[in-house]
């Protein structure tokens, strides 16, 4: 083995580093493109050449849900990969008009069309990314290479040292190095090395395990709106939701979640019984006769987590941590992707605004990364009323936050007004500050307008394609 003295000097006018071949790092490599010469993504695993699973992204196999507010920030950052997606498959799914979602307050009506999501299976989603990005002329890939720490001080991060897949290491030099490896980013601990204050660090984790089975859709290809159970996390039993999400090749991907006390299992024979025994029994029903055409997977590693690195005083120059190196969330909210969507736009903007040797870019980026990880942390945060969630009871200002979504959740039940201003946050496309506004208060203070739904708002058109598969009525 042999190791270099010196970091390998860049071999243009500016390298960047991105750490993580994942959805946030190629989105990362995307944003850096058009400021530096060259960009070198740094990647454990050996990466799929088409939509294939990837070895450490077990999460994969279960409901991904990309906002609005990711894909156009997506689309930003590469213009045309909306249509790659749904030239792929993928569908997009108007909302509300397309989703029968029950909340803790009650179902909610499907109003017309404000905003949308794209549904479609992690792996095809992901592979569509990663081949724009890697044909960017100035993008490349080390993969089966390991990160092993960061180079320099606590002043300024100079680069990285890696380990290749043959044994041998050397450091790499870079203007910027950005952290987008995931749930297991290492940054708390590099950066301690270097003598860099330690950021505070936040943990909710009301125990929740997902499950997930995929079916052939009863529907065929007709057009199947999403299907959403949520729980309640102040109802006096464990929490548990179901989720049908109409994919690609006219299947369903249905997820199951539930926490301490009600967890799923990855028994086949359990899973429409679980369904079943969620606050409505919709999605049970509608699975009773479908096809199976996987096993059942679960995933457990669900606890929410944020590192606060935009508080740290001292943040140093030529490093930025974003995507879930930041914040993960418990998946139910399916914010994960368009926060390191949102978050790599703001590192190009930044890069655009001010380059790359700008004093303070790091602490400026990271501090703009905070704002998506922010709302989707908030939006996140009625988990801490799950028994056991964390070490302390909720504080006062939470438990009157609660309150106030649940006021606004059962008004927009049957308001346009209040259910539109709620999927604008929920998708991430306005922050938490526009419920404030003096039509979404007067509404929410008024209350629903309509009286609430009953049963799930299923059109006799679909539960007819679900009745008589294949067929339409």
């Amino acid at each position: 083995m042999s190791t270099s003295d010196v970091p390998s000097a860049p071999s243009h006018r500016h390298r960047a580093v991105v750490v993580g071949g994942g959805l946030a790092g190629m989105l990362a490599a995307a944003a850096l493109s058009d400021s530096v010469d060259e960009v070198t993504v740094i990647e454990r695993d050996v990466l799929p050449s088409g939509p294939e699973p990837r070895s450490h992204l077990p999460q994969a196999r279960h409901a991904h849900i990309l906002w609005s507010g990711g894909a156009e920030a997506m689309e930003r950052l590469l213009p045309g990969v909306s249509q790659a997606w749904l030239a792929a498959g993928a569908r997009r799914v108007p909302l509300t008009s397309q989703m029968v979602a029950l909340s803790p307050q009650g179902w909610y009506r499907r109003w017309r069309e404000s905003h949308y999501l794209i549904s479609c299976g992690r792996d095809l989603l992901d592979a569509t990314v990663r081949d724009r990005v890697l044909a960017l002329p100035n993008v490349t890939v080390l993969d089966a290479t390991r990160v092993l720490g960061l180079v320099g001080d606590a002043h300024r991060v100079t680069g990285v040292r890696v380990r290749r897949r043959d044994g041998t290491e050397e450091l790499l030099g870079a203007g910027l190095t950005v952290d987008a490896s995931g749930r297991g980013t290492h940054t708390p601990r590099w950066l301690d090395a270097l003598g860099v204050p330690a950021a505070r660090e936040e943990v909710v984790d009301p125990g929740v395990v997902y499950a997930s089975r995929l079916y052939r859709s009863p529907a065929g290809d007709q057009s199947f709106p999403v299907v959403n159970v949520q729980a309640n996390a102040r109802a006096a039993e464990p929490g548990r939701t179901a989720v049908i999400l109409p994919v690609e090749d006219g299947r369903w991907l249905v997820t199951l979640s539930g926490t301490r006390g009600a967890r799923p299992t990855s028994d086949p024979e359990a899973f429409g019984p679980f369904a079943l025994a969620a606050r409505h029994p919709i999605v049970g029903r509608l699975i009773a006769g479908a096809e199976p055409l996987s096993e059942v997977s679960t995933f457990a590693h669900t606890a929410g987590r944020r590192h606060f690195f935009e508080k740290v005083k001292g943040w140093p120059e030529g490093y930025v941590a974003l995507g879930d190196a930041v914040a993960v969330y418990n998946p139910v909210y399916g914010h994960g992707m368009s926060v390191a969507a949102q978050g790599a736009l703001a590192l190009r903007e930044a890069l655009a605004a001010h380059g790359v040797t700008a004093p303070r870019l790091a602490r400026r980026v990271q501090r703009a990364v905070a704002g998506p990880v922010g709302t989707a942390w908030l939006l996140a945060g009625q988990d801490i009323f799950y028994p056991g969630a964390t070490a302390r009871r909720p504080r006062m200002i939470e438990r009157i936050l609660g309150r106030c979504v649940d006021r606004l959740m059962r008004t927009s039940t049957g308001n346009y007004t209040v259910a539109t201003a709620l999927t604008d946050v929920m998708t991430l496309t306005a922050p938490v500050t526009s419920l404030l506004r003096p039509a979404v208060l007067l509404a929410a203070f008024r209350g629903p307008g309509r009286p609430q739904l009953t049963e799930p708002p299923l059109t006799d058109r679909e539960l007819a394609l679900v009745q008589s598969p294949q067929k339409t009525p």
